[in-house]
């Protein structure tokens, strides 16, 4: 059945989207056009007014009068939190059209989008309405002063004007797990939306407003790196940037923050390992292993792309795992019937098919994939690699898109010294049915967060980030909230 869009996207998508300045949508005469390609077809379905570094300027600026002035502040623990629950209504009751724009935008599938992403959206911002009446500090006896009486105490404060940098990959969610947190704590903010991906967090803001965040507390400016993202990083009235990307860029965005010290959370790029033992339920494994490189097209920051396979269930378990790979549906994420979307862009994908083309050169094996799919838009087949070494760069680099290496092991010591040599330590998985060694070999691994028996499955409670080179910081939970935060000690003399 040939998917209708509902009339609000099609409303939203013929009309050139502004941006969005202390509660107002701009365009300014200087404004560069971003077209908006849908990754399936290839074809401009929208166009963005793209900010220039004035208007990034001016965000920065409405952020920081709306921090200092205390408009989002000084409203109450209670109020914050209904206002960020009404946020999270509005995405559910906007669902269709935000889960349209992310397919049509992203190159996803629609229902993942409506049933996991815009879902996930709104459960960030409910989770973090419910910390707002419950971000507290602690009472504290101190020694130092002696017998003399002290009450002693520490309480959080808002971090200050928090510049978002967001990824292409999940517009919709990763503003929304950067947004809510940071309102929570009572910042205010300035997001730049990746160039390839704005529409769906321009809707978002429109929601923003709907629900009564003030004007100026969140400001929505796309437009290049070079300009916007340049803007936001270097301006002395930005106090922390909050950046989900590439390590290369997380590095440069390090320079870039020193003027005034800014804080920073990083999470950056990953190669995560998969590590399946001898004794692991194979089919659900085959299967599960697949979902945690092939979901999104692989671009996915926490993607299983390296996958090590015990050598007595090796040659089975590539077998199944062709197989099931061969098997995959690709094609537009509207069909009900496609289980892979397209990648991004037509860049991106000669990218990661350069380098199915060089682990060939090298001596690699393609045992499923490795082509791109001749049709419309930018598709390509999911790709399972053997025969890889590790000092491959098919083995060592983020290649970002459905690319699946995999190799044999033979004992515990050697996968977990193989699986930590590597410059990243964002995400692992082991399958196993012994959960004794499943922790065995978890607490051993240099990774920010690990599965058992799946990969992948995100959830607010649970603080995410990386190790080494996949960056500085955590997001959800608690530690994502305190990344908003400041604290500050108080020693009270009450003999005065």
């Amino acid at each position: 059945m040939t998917h209708v869009h509902s009339t609000a996207t099609r409303k939203f998508t013929s009309e050139t989207r502004p941006f969005l300045i202390c509660g107002e949508w701009r365009s300014t005469p200087v404004s560069q056009a971003i077209p908006c390609i849908d990754p399936a077809t290839g074809n401009n379905i929208a166009t963005v007014c793209g900010a220039s570094r004035d208007d990034a300027t001016a965000a920065i600026e409405a952020a920081r009068r709306s921090f200092d002035e205390r408009s989002w502040q000084d409203k109450t623990p209670a109020e914050k939190a209904k206002i960020l629950w009404k946020v999270a209504d509005l995405i559910e009751e906007h669902a269709d059209v935000l889960a349209e724009l992310e397919v049509l935008d992203g190159g996803k599938l629609f229902d993942a989008a409506k049933n996991g992403e815009v879902p996930m959206a709104a459960e960030s911002f409910r989770y973090y309405a419910g910390w707002t009446t419950k971000l507290e500090g602690k009472t504290s006896r101190i020694s130092s002063a002696g017998n003399a009486p002290f009450h002693c105490y520490t309480e959080y404060e808002p971090v200050g004007v928090v510049g978002m940098i967001l990824p292409w990959n999940g517009p919709l969610v990763m503003a929304a797990w950067k947004l809510a947190p940071a309102l929570a704590a009572g910042c205010s903010c300035v997001v730049k939306p990746a160039e390839q991906t704005c529409l769906s967090t321009l809707y978002l803001g429109e929601l923003l407003m709907l629900a009564g965040v003030p004007a100026g507390v969140v400001n929505i400016v796309p437009g290049s790196g070079s300009v916007v993202g340049a803007a936001i990083s270097e301006s002395p009235l930005v106090d922390k940037i909050s950046f989900t990307g590439s390590t290369a860029t997380g590095k440069q965005l390090l320079e870039a923050a020193k003027g005034n010290l800014k804080k920073l959370t990083l999470e950056l790029g990953g190669k995560s390992p998969a590590i399946v033992l001898a004794d692991c339920d194979m089919d659900k494994t085959v299967e599960g292993v697949a979902a945690g490189i092939f979901s999104g097209a692989g671009q996915v920051c926490v993607a299983g792309s390296r996958l090590y396979v015990e050598r007595p269930i090796y040659d089975e378990f590539v077998q199944k795992l062709v197989q099931h790979t061969n098997n995959i549906q690709v094609g537009e994420g509207f069909d009900e019937a496609n289980e892979m979307g397209p990648l991004i862009s037509e860049t991106h994908l000669q990218s990661v098919l350069g380098f199915i083309q060089e682990a060939e050169k090298s001596g690699a094996c393609v045992a499923a994939g490795g082509t791109r799919i001749k049709r419309d838009g930018f598709f390509m087949r999911p790709t399972v690699l053997v025969d890889v070494d590790d000092k491959m760069l098919i083995a060592t680099e983020e290649v970002f898109g459905p690319v699946l290496v995999v190799q044999a092991f033979d004992d515990l010591e050697d996968v977990i010294s193989r699986a930590n040599a590597s410059d990243y330590g964002l995400a692992a998985s082991v399958w196993t049915s012994n959960v004794g060694k499943a922790h065995q070999i978890i607490r051993q691994i240099r990774a920010g967060i690990s599965w058992v028996n799946c990969h992948g499955l995100p959830d607010m409670a649970m603080p995410f980030g990386g190790f080494k080179q996949s960056g500085w910081g955590r997001e959800a939970g608690l530690e994502g909230l305190l990344q908003y935060c400041e604290m500050r000690s108080v020693l009270v003399n009450i003999a005065h």
